[in-house]
């Protein structure tokens, strides 16, 4: 049974940083792009960065120069580093693989940027 959690999220300052991490169990996924999604309040969930099994890593345009996506295939685990936060950054983060979401989303881990 695949599960997928996610954790770090917190309450943080604009300009602040931040760290999510994402585990995933239950599936072998170290052929498989990873990805992490968020969610803001009254909108659809979007992507914002995601790492191949080559190491090859893209970013929404909105975090370019601010996020940082890392993986560590062995242990099918997933960070993103969040520097100079704004307040539209704030959602639920969900990490997932790309381009096709698996059918089994985690809980998500809310970041609120707010001063």
């Amino acid at each position: 049974q695949v599960q997928i959690v996610e954790s770090g999220g917190a309450l943080v300052q604009p300009g602040g940083s931040l760290t999510l991490s994402c585990t995933f169990s239950g599936t072998d996924l170290r052929r498989s792009t990873l990805a992490w999604y968020r969610q803001a309040p009254g909108k659809e969930r979007e992507l914002v960065a995601r790492v191949s099994r080559d190491f090859f890593k893209t970013y929404a345009d909105s975090v370019k120069g601010r996020f940082g996506v890392f993986r560590e295939t062995a242990k099918d685990m997933l960070w993103l580093q969040m520097d100079s936060l704004k307040p539209d950054d704030t959602a639920v983060y969900y990490c997932n693989t790309a381009p096709q979401p698996l059918d089994v989303w985690g809980q998500g881990t809310m970041v609120t940027v707010s001063s």
